[in-house]
């Protein structure tokens, strides 16, 4: 009982800065005892996504990449530029290698004694930052699809 209003606590108080930082937040439909995770829109726009473990003590920003498993090499040979991105950024990262795709997911962790404005604003812009350099790294340029956009 304790710990979930501890998380709803924890939540709400997320939610908050994040509307407060200009960012919409989404939240995914989650068993309450799994936790919270959500993702973050700026306008119609992903940003990243957020989670908590229901017993964790700090909130996990991410953002993942899937590539096809033919860039393999590509991948490999790029990644001690991703390791030096994340560095930089103060990120971690998790690369698997599932059939048909590879995903790079990357990560930076805000414990929850720390997280106000100024600790989430600045690992938004850290980590928004590291994804901007690693879609430079692998050429990924943005670009709206779907019906709503005339594709179908």
């Amino acid at each position: 009982m304790k710990s979930s209003k501890i998380l709803k606590e924890r939540i709400r108080r997320i939610e908050i800065l994040l509307k407060e930082l200009g960012y919409d937040v989404e939240p995914d439909e989650l068993p309450e005892m799994a936790g919270y995770s959500a993702g973050v829109f700026q306008g119609e726009q992903y940003i990243l996504s957020i989670s908590v473990d229901q017993e964790s003590r700090f909130l996990e920003l991410g953002f993942t990449f899937g590539f096809s498993n033919s860039l393999h090499e590509r991948i490999r040979s790029s990644m001690e530029d991703l390791l030096g991105i994340c560095y930089e950024y103060g990120n971690y990262l998790s690369i698997q290698t599932l059939d048909p795709e590879i995903t790079i997911s990357i990560f930076s962790k805000i414990y929850f004694s720390g997280l106000n404005y100024y600790a989430l604003k600045e690992s938004v812009r850290d980590l928004r930052a590291s994804v901007r350099l690693i879609k430079e790294l692998f050429q990924i340029h943005d670009h709206l699809v779907g019906d709503e956009y005339g594709n179908s």
